[in-house]
């Protein structure tokens, strides 16, 4: 008897996969969801950066605009008339100390020469040119006893840094001494007004004298003490 050809089983055989092709579409699956999960946590922490970042711009626009209007406050708070006139003064205050830096003093060379001049010589006559605040010259006529007093006034000229260029000439002896003349430069640092201010103060510091504008003392009138008679 031959044997049937029907399959007593009813699971086809070639509907069984191969193990390997299911580990490897499941190996897949994962790392998809895996890269789906981090693009979401990215989408997600982008979004709230933007959130932030929108946030904190709001928050400085809203600083500024409050410490604007605390400016326009304290701005408004001083009277308009009196910041002008704070401000003419301040320009003029400027313009003086512009003048006082270009103006100069001759009487400090003249306390100058004194110190330099020797007891052995003595100046008759003294011509004082100045150009302007930056060039300044003098020409001297003195009588010294001897050429060599001379020679000693030549050289204490020539190491004070007040006198610039010294040159003595017309040396002639006469009967009340040795004549001669001197032409030389004069230091602007020496001769400047703002030098002279300069230096009163600090000898006036040196000395314990306050030279600051102080304010008047408030007198009272004797009739403000006495009680009413009426």
């Amino acid at each position: 008897m031959a044997e049937s050809p029907i399959q007593s089983s009813f699971i086809p055989r070639d509907m069984t996969a191969p193990t390997g092709v299911a580990r490897l579409r499941t190996s897949t699956t994962g790392l998809y969801d895996l890269f789906l999960l981090i693009s979401i946590v990215l989408f997600i922490a982008s979004i709230v950066l933007a959130v932030g970042v929108f946030l904190y711009q709001q928050f400085l626009q809203a600083q500024s605009a409050s410490k604007l209007g605390e400016l326009q406050r304290a701005k408004d708070a001083f009277e308009p008339a009196l910041i002008q006139q704070l401000s003419r003064l301040d320009d003029r205050m400027r313009s003086a100390d512009e003048l006082l830096a270009g103006h100069f003093a001759p009487t400090m060379f003249f306390a100058v020469l004194g110190q330099v001049t020797l007891q052995t010589v003595a100046f008759t006559n003294m011509q004082f040119e100045a150009v302007n605040a930056n060039d300044m010259s003098i020409k001297l006529s003195g009588v010294a006893q001897s050429v060599n007093s001379i020679a000693l006034q030549a050289d204490l000229f020539g190491k004070t840094s007040s006198i610039v260029d010294p040159i003595f000439s017309g040396i002639s002896r006469q009967a009340d001494g040795v004549h001669f003349e001197v032409i030389a430069k004069i230091n602007p640092a020496l001769v400047r007004y703002q030098q002279l201010i300069t230096g009163a103060q600090t000898a006036a510091a040196a000395a314990g004298i306050n030279m600051q504008p102080t304010q008047a003392p408030v007198t009272t009138s004797p009739f403000d003490s006495q009680p009413s008679t009426d």
